[in-house]
């Protein structure tokens, strides 16, 4: 076997979704659950305009789900009790050796490192249902991963974080080495870059401590759109630039060094909890579009459209406010998980 995960602007069979459900990330008030329930509602709806989408919906959501999605939306009942898609579901792999299988990285989940707040074992098992649905082969891992811990260009280069995948509440006893093993045996990568770090906001109780997806994406290969926060005033002033400054000095799996683009910032620098992480960089690429995070600054939403259309090209960037996905921890990157098409 020689599984190899593609590049986000691969064709899609479809994109995976799971519907909020109660507990602690929907919010405290009647109020914060319906932003949720909208929130996650609106970037469903947005995907399903150039693609299928499947929803997971916990079963006490069934009734809610069906009334607020679209038949647009597929919709596969399994218990959750959380609902960002891209780090407890599977990430689905190609073999290059045989044409035509799909396969599914099992990851183990817990929760960004069991944290007390966190509520995550019933979301853990849902690698592997999404993978029996698709008819994908389990690709089973030891390593605890989140998807919105990696990001790939599909020719053998991943961008990982240091404090994400070597978290001792992770991965106690691994290392660089066993962890590009895996890399390599799970999603074919042939060259590890590790970032030191990620956004401030990030490493507060409820964040992942530096998913890397929130932080750099690969558009295609030899080409990365980099968060750049311009305001001194903001703590990712620095940490963006020396992140850049490392990122001038390496290569992709194939010795090329990378051009960077910069996706600035919005302006906006703080809410009722502090700094802001709101990216352009976690943003989704669906077949013919791009889902684009919005943060209601008219200027700042447009001019990343325009990026994200050049580093994409032929495909559309539609906007979909992410202020209520941020609050809770992520971005329309976190909540989706995409499928690739397997061809024969």
């Amino acid at each position: 076997m020689a599984w190899r995960m593609p590049a986000e602007t691969a064709p899609h069979d479809r994109t995976w979704m799971a519907f909020p459900r109660e507990g602690l990330t929907l919010g405290e008030s009647p109020a914060e659950a319906e932003e949720a329930y909208a929130a996650w509602t609106a970037v469903a709806h947005a995907i399903a305009e150039f693609e299928r989408v499947t929803m997971v919906v916990d079963p006490s959501e069934v009734a809610r789900a069906r009334r607020m999605l679209s038949a647009g939306v597929d919709i596969e009942v399994a218990p959750l009790d959380e609902f960002w898609m891209r780090d407890f579901g599977p990430t689905f792999v190609l073999d290059a050796e045989r044409p035509g299988v799909l396969g599914a990285v099992d990851w183990i989940f817990n929760g960004w490192g069991a944290p007390e707040w966190s509520e995550w074992q019933l979301s853990a098992e849902i690698g592997r249902f999404v993978a029996a649905l698709t008819g994908a082969e389990l690709v089973s891992s030891v390593l605890v991963n989140e998807g919105g811990g990696i990001h790939v260009d599909g020719e053998g280069t991943v961008l990982a974080t240091e404090t994400v995948q070597l978290d001792p509440r992770r991965n106690p006893y691994a290392d660089k080495a066993r962890i590009e093993a895996e890399f390599a045996r799970t999603i074919g990568a042939k060259r590890t870059i590790w970032l030191p770090r990620g956004l401030t906001r990030d490493y507060d109780d409820f964040g992942t401590n530096g998913h890397v997806d929130i932080v750099a994406t690969i558009p295609s290969p030899g080409r990365l759109l980099l968060h750049a926060q311009n305001d001194p005033a903001h703590p990712d002033f620095e940490v963006t630039r020396a992140l850049r400054a490392q990122l001038q000095t390496e290569t992709d799996a194939a010795g090329r060094p990378f051009e960077i683009i910069d996706l600035a910032a919005p302006e906006t620098l703080r809410d009722h909890e502090g700094f802001v992480d709101w990216s352009y960089v976690n943003h989704l690429v669906v077949n013919d579009g791009i889902i684009a995070c919005g943060f209601g600054e008219e200027r700042a939403d447009a001019a990343a459209r325009e990026i994200l259309e050049e580093a994409y090209p032929g495909r559309r960037a539609v906007t979909v406010d992410s202020r209520p996905i941020f609050a809770r921890g992520g971005g329309i990157h976190c909540i989706t998980q995409q499928q690739p098409t397997v061809t024969s």
